[in-house]
């Protein structure tokens, strides 16, 4: 009951109560939809005004369709093994496609082309895939981010095992874009030339906006529970202080009484 420790149990159930609503905002956090509903996604937005090369995709735009135009370059040229497309494995067909306007990332050549994978379609069979179309091309496609660089040993040349931009940046030597579209349509002076309209046609990838709406952030629950251990240990401390003063206080008295034992 001494003053001193009331105003320490004041203070600590005040930092106790600022560490709680820490929490509670954390755990908020971790059910925040991050991603754009797809009121704004399905509208179709210029690539250039998206996302800018060199930098990180945001939650907001993954999964946004999006338009632009350029040329694909055939010589930079990849497939990806398993793929899923209407219950059947097969393989993506992605291509460079150099986009016009496109700005390199500050320290990078003013010169140097900036591409961005596009998987033009799906493919039964790595054999022989259709060429992508020549000259100024306007595509329409899904952007997603870009998927991690998975190791798999003996894939044939011309495979890859993700659609990874850091990965593709190195095979290419190029400036990419950290994301790739998924190909809706492909035009050339309004007439379609997509791989689907060419013999051997490519099946066009089937994707969906990407719902992350009912993700939780782990990262943010474990930042909640480890304020609310934080706000336990406030009042701990408070009480370890006191119980230590009182054994002090104990042992001052348990002294004072064999002195006056001894005196006797």
């Amino acid at each position: 009951m001494k003053p001193k420790w009331i105003a320490a149990l004041v203070f600590a159930l005040a930092v106790c109560a600022v560490l709680v609503l820490l929490s509670q905002w954390q755990f908020s956090r971790s059910l925040q939809r991050d991603v754009a509903p797809p009121s704004v996604t399905e509208k179709v937005q210029p690539l250039l005004e998206t996302i800018e090369p060199g930098k990180p995709m945001l939650g907001d735009t993954e999964g946004q369709l999006v338009t632009a135009s350029g040329h694909f370059d055939a010589t930079k040229q990849v497939l990806v093994p398993s793929r899923l497309q209407d219950g059947k494995v097969g393989y993506w067909v992605v291509t460079a496609f150099v986009v016009d306007g496109a700005v390199p990332p500050a320290g990078v050549a003013a010169t140097r082309e900036v591409v961005i994978p596009v998987a033009r379609g799906w493919a039964p069979t790595p054999d022989n895939p259709p060429a992508a179309p020549v000259g100024t091309v306007k595509i329409d496609g899904r952007l997603l981010n870009s998927e991690g660089p998975e190791l798999k040993k003996d894939l044939p040349a011309g495979q890859v095992d993700a659609v990874s931009s850091a990965e593709l940046t190195n095979i290419w030597s190029v400036t990419t874009y950290s994301a790739f579209v998924i190909s809706y349509s492909e035009t050339l002076d309004g007439h379609a030339v997509g791989a689907s309209t060419q013999a051997g046609a490519l099946v066009p990838i089937t994707v969906t906006a990407t719902d992350q709406n009912s993700k939780v952030n782990w990262l943010n629950i474990f930042y909640s529970i480890e304020w609310a251990v934080f706000a336990g240990f406030a009042v701990f401390l408070w009480w370890r202080l006191v119980a230590d003063d009182y054994r002090r206080d104990q042992d001052e008295l348990f002294d004072i009484d064999n002195d006056d034992e001894v005196d006797d």
